[in-house]
């Protein structure tokens, strides 16, 4: 009752990015999650499939697990059958595997089934004419972060090229980008979320959406090591370019969060 009436308090005093960041912040990381996700799929300003991907492709079994209890409680709505609505295709049924399918979180995985796993990307893909999707969606959606950096880095030893420029070559569109925020999260989050953030304030104008997604929903989790990447990739702290590139309460509300910059 009381977060209600906060909430509600809140949003009668606040507007534009200041209010969405700072009522995405009242809730806990899985109610974050699942509030972006409901929005990015549903509405009501537009569908952002991009969004969606993101935050359902970056985040652990556990996380998703949690998440998608949340998202029914609070929406009346399961989480695959808004994916059902929106999404098609490919990118799709990659979705819909993700969200359904347990993970090992741990660090060991199984060399032999690493190596069987590279040989079948690669026949999946830049082997053959076509590209068996379906192959792609059983290993990315499958597979534990541990196994699939090993299957990475053996996808290199073993063919010359990085999988995730043949995932790049042989996808495209959303399917493209839920396989790539897969690989790259199971490498290193941190830095696939430095990039994110860079990019979203590149150029003209500021990506507002995806700025304060990333550094409200990201706070909790694992924050200080995008900001170490942030600095060691771009040469600046984080807070110096959301400073750059943000005003007012808004801002001011971000660099809270975001926290000293030494």
């Amino acid at each position: 009752m009381y977060h209600e009436d906060l909430n509600h308090r809140l949003s009668s005093e606040l507007s534009g990015n200041t209010k969405k960041a700072l009522l995405l912040w009242t809730h806990d990381p899985p109610t974050r999650d699942a509030t972006i996700v409901r929005e990015a799929l549903t509405g009501p300003n537009l569908i952002d499939l991009r969004a969606a991907t993101e935050v359902i492709c970056s985040r652990t079994s556990t996380q998703i697990m949690q998440f998608k209890q949340v998202y029914f409680q609070m929406f009346g709505s399961y989480l695959e059958h808004d994916i059902e609505l929106q999404a098609s295709g490919d990118h799709k049924n990659q979705l819909l595997a993700y969200v359904a399918t347990p993970r090992y979180e741990g660090l060991d995985f199984d060399r032999y089934m690493v190596d069987k796993d590279t040989k079948a990307l690669y026949k999946a893909g830049e082997k053959k004419l076509g590209t068996d999707e379906r192959k792609f969606i059983e290993i990315f959606s499958g597979r534990s972060s541990a196994h699939l950096n090993a299957v990475s880095a053996a996808y290199h030893n073993m063919y010359g090229t990085s999988l995730k420029k043949a995932v790049k070559k042989e996808t495209s569109g959303l399917f493209e980008h839920g396989l790539v925020t897969i690989l790259q999260c199971a490498e290193h989050p941190g830095r696939y979320f430095a990039k994110v953030l860079h990019k979203s304030m590149k150029g003209l104008g500021t990506d507002d959406s995806t700025l304060l997604r990333v550094i409200v929903s990201r706070a909790e989790i694992d924050l200080q090591y995008i900001k170490a990447e942030y600095r060691k990739k771009y040469g600046k702290s984080l807070g110096d370019a959301v400073k750059s590139e943000t005003s007012g309460n808004y801002r001011d509300f971000l660099l809270a969060i975001i926290g000293p910059s030494h």
